[in-house]
């Protein structure tokens, strides 16, 4: 038996509740694993609000770190007692045991903590595909701005560090001061409160009026405009999130008269569809933590039990980097 969070309808927070599930054996390319620590992120409360809509009941949560007890047949990588990470679906990973794909579990190097390795792996593969893959047609090279929003979250206070060992001048926004200057701390070349400045303005004046070749947006709906005006022309504007609400429908035509612009819409599901991928990406996300280029700020840890006071805070935006759930 495992204790699990579960909702039976989409709602608020108060929907979450724990439960006993009943954990078997795994099947072929499946394992079981008996986790350690859990990473909250934005697309939980995606799902559980029903922005993303699920069968129900369901049983919330992607990334999390422990140790491999079974594997099904089939399953070459791993082993029982391996120490592994992972982000994937289907959701699950708030629960102290469950049976899931082994596709996109990957060992944990010792060098790094069960807790860590349950903090990074969505929030830090998310920022490999988008700083390695997701590029404008130029591309990029050391040097260039390119514009982070919500640079003090999970996701954005990784990518303030490893934008700047790629060189890259990174321009974070955020909600307040704090945030902004937590930004800076970890890399960020500049930092925009956009509660009281003009983002799309003082990018235009931190670039001496170019703009940048890429933004990289979660938020959505409140920002989508302002990153387009932020982009030089052949730029890319990278919607990876909905933070305040999705993207309305986007005219082509805009497009074109702000400088023959890109947009895009990618998710890290696509991005780790094989087994191939998750590992070499998960690979560089290994090495770039190992190095101490990028270090996982854990700014927030709850019990399984506060889990719908975690997801309040998350949503209020009371946050910064990343937040886990202890078992």
């Amino acid at each position: 038996m495992s204790k699990a969070v579960r909702i039976d309808r989409h709602g608020g927070p108060e929907e979450l509740k724990i439960v006993d599930v009943e954990v078997g054996e795994p099947g072929p390319g499946e394992i079981r694993i008996r986790h350690k620590a859990v990473g909250l992120n934005f697309i939980d409360t995606y799902q559980r609000s029903g922005l993303y809509p699920f069968q129900m009941p369901l049983q919330l949560g992607m990334e999390a770190s422990g140790v491999v007890e079974a594997v099904g047949e089939g399953v070459a990588h791993l082993k029982a007692g391996d120490r592994a990470a992972y982000a994937s679906q289907p959701p699950g990973a708030y629960s102290e045991l469950r049976v899931m794909p082994a596709k996109n579990v990957c060992k944990l190097p010792d060098a790094i903590s069960f807790e860590t390795g349950a903090a990074m792996m969505l929030k830090g593969l998310t920022t490999q595909y988008l700083l390695k893959k997701t590029l404008p047609a130029e591309g990029l090279q050391p040097g260039d701005f390119i514009l982070f929003h919500a640079a003090a979250g999970g996701v954005g206070l990784i990518a303030c560090q490893w934008a700047k060992a790629l060189g890259l001048q990174l321009i974070g926004t955020a909600g307040s001061d704090a945030k902004c200057k937590l930004a800076l701390e970890h890399g960020a070349a500049h930092a925009i409160n956009y509660s009281t400045e003009n983002f799309a303005a003082r990018v235009k004046e931190i670039t001496g009026g170019k703009g940048v070749k890429v933004v990289y947006d979660s938020v959505g709906k409140d920002t989508w405009e302002g990153s387009i005006d932020c982009l030089r022309p052949f730029g890319l504007l990278a919607v990876f999130g909905n933070g305040s609400g999705p993207v309305p429908p986007i005219s082509l035509g805009t497009l074109a008269s702000k400088g023959s612009l890109y947009v895009t819409r990618p998710t890290l599901f696509t991005h780790i569809a094989t087994r191939e991928s998750t590992q070499a990406m998960a690979d560089d996300l290994f090495a770039v933590v190992q190095s101490g280029a990028v270090k996982i700020p854990i700014d927030q840890r709850y019990a399984l039990a506060d889990v719908q006071q975690a997801h309040r805070d998350l949503e209020a935006r009371k946050t910064t980097g990343c937040t886990i759930l202890t078992l």
